[in-house]
């Protein structure tokens, strides 16, 4: 039985990719029982595999006991992944294109194990855009043009738009779940 904390926070963090506006969110969250957040995971992971999700964890750090949960999009994650600007961008961060997804989410995690603060390129990996990120590196996270779910340097109108449609989303999700609706029967199928 999935815990109703881990559920809600899912949803709260991760309702515009379950609803299939954003290929992908990311979510830290200590449990009492790290078995346990194991075991929902994966039963989770194989209720959402059918609707074309994929969740896993990321990260788990031995010292405070959290897990970095990440829910994405698998064919979305893919095709942004695959974009040429996005793979010259990665091999330039030092990863090795080794043709998919999964080489370079295992890259990714080894980065978020070994590194103290997070990698700056997760941003394409959570479905930001590429001008984003790179205008975050660049400007060392100053200089932005509208700031909400991420750091924007390209249109804000454009991003403020995307901003809203995830916030209301978050909003219809919670409200449905908080109802009685179940996580499953909020996801849009792929």
């Amino acid at each position: 039985m999935t815990d109703r904390k881990f559920e809600e926070l899912l949803i709260e963090i991760c309702a515009p990719t379950l609803c299939g506006l954003k290929p992908a969110n990311l979510f830290r969250i200590c449990p009492p029982d790290a078995a346990d957040l194991r075991r929902e995971t994966a039963a989770l992971d194989r209720q959402l595999k059918p609707l074309g999700l994929a969740l896993r964890i990321l990260k788990e750090c031995p010292k405070t006991g959290a897990f970095l949960i990440y829910v994405y999009r698998e064919r979305w994650l893919t095709r942004i992944l695959g974009t040429d600007p996005v793979r010259a961008f990665l091999k330039y961060a030092g990863y090795d294109w080794q043709g998919g997804t999964e080489p370079l989410l295992l890259q990714l995690s080894a980065r978020l194990c070994l590194e103290r603060d997070f990698p700056h390129e997760i941003g394409v990996f959570l479905g930001y855009p590429l001008e984003d990120v790179l205008g975050f590196i660049r400007n060392r996270g100053a200089n932005y043009t509208c700031c909400g779910y991420w750091k924007a340097y390209g249109d804000p109108v454009r991003a403020q738009r995307r901003f809203a449609s995830y916030r209301i989303c978050t909003e219809v999700c919670l409200e449905k779940y908080r109802q009685g609706t179940p996580v499953i029967r909020l996801v849009a199928a792929a």
